[in-house]
């Protein structure tokens, strides 16, 4: 481990964190990271050290001329600390990196030992998968830890994911072996889109962390960004009338599933999110998937090269992500 700074005493703090690589489908997930990062202007405090846990011939080091010098930049994992102040102030560790080529159990508990230190009281990992969703349709973000006491206190479901996992699943079991609370939340990215970056799961991921967490997250220009997504990928699948029909299929599968949602407890919910988003002062609403209809613009074609296609969810008969696909 590298220390870049003095460890700062925190607030009632959450970690938040997202990794580079098979469990990012879009790059949806370290976006939403980097985002917040970026929003509030995170203080790098830590890292680790990159020999530990990087195979090199996998994630290259980069060069780059600072004023003439040239500099390295190694593949790694740093920590960085948000202050959040207000009525209930609340700090974030944001953890952003590449998933690790080997010694996950020492790289989980390298992280856990930053979140004793700091007295994290809740961990929460963001992820995204490739599925059979449209990209029309609100982003599926589903919320899954393995502690039972902590899925029936928020409203989440309990993993029942079987098969191969990436360093999302290994750092959840990590957290729940050492009794630290952790949730991972998933987001559906359209496999026939699924090269980043896709600011409309971003913003997904971000509004279900906000409703799960109880903090207002800065969103910036991503709505704007999703829809301008949204309607760039519109037009492409516009263009191809066979991927224009397997889109409408899509839809109608999903439009015919969720049917029985649009309840009068969703409606209210989202209501709560709107007002919530005008009157920074009213009571925050009961967590819930987020349906930002944001959108934006983007490439088809199939899955990118180089990353393995994760398995796919399941139908959205049952609006959850049983086993959050690539755990």
């Amino acid at each position: 481990m590298i220390e870049l700074e003095g460890v700062p005493e925190l607030v009632d703090p959450v970690m938040v964190a997202a990794f580079e690589g098979w469990n990012d489908a879009g790059d949806a997930a370290s976006t939403a990271v980097a985002h917040l990062d970026k929003e509030w202007k995170g203080e790098v405090f830590a890292a680790l050290d990159a020999e530990d846990y990087y195979d090199f011939q996998v994630n290259r080091p980069t060069v780059f001329l600072e004023d003439g010098v040239r500099k390295i930049t190694w593949p790694t994992t740093r920590l960085s600390v948000v202050r959040v102040g207000g009525d209930k102030p609340r700090d974030l560790v944001l953890v952003r990196g590449i998933e690790p080529s080997m010694r996950w159990r020492s790289f989980c508990n390298e992280l856990l030992g930053f979140a004793h230190e700091l007295g994290v009281e809740l961990v929460v990992i963001l992820g995204a998968l490739l599925g059979d969703t449209p990209h029309t349709r609100p982003v599926p973000v589903s919320g899954v830890t393995s502690d039972p006491d902590l899925a029936t206190r928020m409203e989440l479901e309990e993993t029942k994911y079987e098969g191969p996992t990436g360093i999302v699943g290994i750092l959840q079991e990590a957290c729940t072996h050492a009794g630290v609370p952790a949730v991972s939340l998933w987001a559906a990215v359209p496999h026939y889109v699924s090269q980043p970056p896709n600011p409309k799961a971003t913003l997904a991921l971000l509004n279900r962390l906000e409703d799960l967490i109880d903090l207002r997250l800065p969103l910036g220009e991503l709505a704007e960004d999703a829809r301008a997504w949204q309607l760039g990928v519109d037009q492409l699948a516009a263009e191809d009338s066979e991927v224009a029909e397997y889109v409408q299929t899509l839809e109608e599968a999903r439009d015919t599933a969720e049917l029985p949602e649009a309840s009068g407890e969703a409606i209210a919910r989202e209501f709560e999110r709107y007002l919530r988003r005008r009157d920074p002062g009213a009571p925050p609403g009961a967590g819930g998937h987020a349906t930002d209809g944001g959108d934006g613009s983007s490439y088809l074609r199939d899955n990118p090269g180089g990353r393995s296609r994760p398995p796919k969810p399941p139908r959205p008969e049952t609006d959850t992500d049983d086993g959050d696909g690539e755990e």
